[in-house]
């Protein structure tokens, strides 16, 4: 059983623009809503540790294998909750340059494995209201910064 989240948003910056905030994990912190850490080095066929804390609901610490990172272009992992095949999430960020000095910023999601169903009403409202939250917030660092 899966489910998706697809969400985007439009910045008006390019795609170097926003790939410079959108990698730039130390900063997290201080303006990401949903995910509020990522560590670790960063690159295709590594591990790292994220700390997601999607609103009202409980946070959770997870140490996913990124799948791509390809500058300018999608940044993807895939986690599992417990073992494999029991909760799995692969999460792509992906900017796609509009060819007019904007970027479509998708974050999305899909979710697969025995557990699904049982989290599928939190994952389309508090999940997704995290992605929707983090894209506005993106969007405003983005076009306010002067890169």
């Amino acid at each position: 059983m899966a489910f998706e989240i697809n969400t985007e948003i439009t910045i008006n910056a390019t795609p170097e623009k926003v790939w410079v905030v959108l990698t730039n994990f130390e900063a997290y912190p201080e303006w990401n809503p949903f995910i509020k850490s990522i560590q670790g080095k960063v690159a295709a066929g590594n591990k790292i540790k994220v700390r997601i804390e999607p609103p009202g609901a409980k946070g959770m610490t997870f140490k996913p294998k990124v799948l791509t990172f390809v500058k300018h272009k999608e940044f993807s992992w895939l986690g599992h909750v417990l073992l494999p095949g029991i909760f799995d999430g692969k999460h792509k960020f992906e900017l796609i340059d509009n060819g007019n000095g904007t970027t479509t910023f998708v974050q999305s999601e899909t979710f697969r494995g025995i557990l699904v169903p049982f989290l599928r009403k939190q994952l389309k409202h508090n999940t997704k209201n995290g992605f929707v939250e983090m894209n506005k917030k993106l969007k405003e660092l983005v076009e306010g910064e002067k890169i």
